[in-house]
């Protein structure tokens, strides 16, 4: 209930941005998924642009839970809603099931880790991208042919772990920064 009331207090009062972006972005991108065209590839499979933008949701989600902690599931039913709406089904269904699978992931080590938040995020994304990724490009393969192989799967999972460093590197000049205000002077 905690959890319900923290997203309420933040979302409904404006000082939610990044949960914003979130709820946005997910049908978004899922709708993309469809209207982008593949490019064909000389093994006969397909290669999808969107590869290289998923990386941005996790990025996008990473700053949404720490407004709003572990609340962010509710923004993502909500963002998975509107996908079957905005996507064709099996599109929102890889999706809801790859987000499943990183939050819950995300969810653990939130939780459960006491390290510093650049270090669980680094290591969130080191876990859960291949996995959600993989998941989701074998379901999604239903309505896009030819996307489930090396280079897609690849460009995906590296795009991911690319956002996830380069928000690694900001919340650690972050704590470092924090860390030196703290000293005695």
């Amino acid at each position: 209930m905690t959890d319900f009331r923290t997203f309420a207090r933040k979302t409904f009062t404006g000082r939610a941005p990044w949960t914003y972006l979130y709820i946005v972005l997910i049908p978004f991108i899922n709708w993309c998924w469809a209207a982008v065209p593949t490019v064909p590839l000389p093994d006969h499979g397909e290669w999808t642009p969107m590869a290289v933008v998923t990386g941005l949701v996790l990025v996008v989600r990473d700053f949404a839970q720490r407004e709003i902690g572990h609340g962010i599931f509710i923004p993502l039913v909500i963002a998975i809603a509107a996908s079957f709406y905005t996507s064709p089904s099996n599109i929102a269904l890889a999706s809801a099931v790859a987000f499943a699978i990183s939050e819950t992931v995300d969810w653990g080590l939130f939780t459960f880790l006491k390290l510093p938040l650049s270090k669980r995020v680094f290591i969130s994304a080191g876990l859960g991208a291949p996995i959600d990724t993989t998941v989701f490009y074998l379901m999604a393969s239903a309505t896009i042919a030819g996307i489930f192989n090396i280079y897609a799967i690849g460009s995906s999972i590296a795009s991911k772990l690319v956002g996830c460093l380069i928000v690694y590197l900001l919340m650690k000049h972050r704590e470092r920064k924090a860390a030196l205000a703290a000293e005695p002077a």
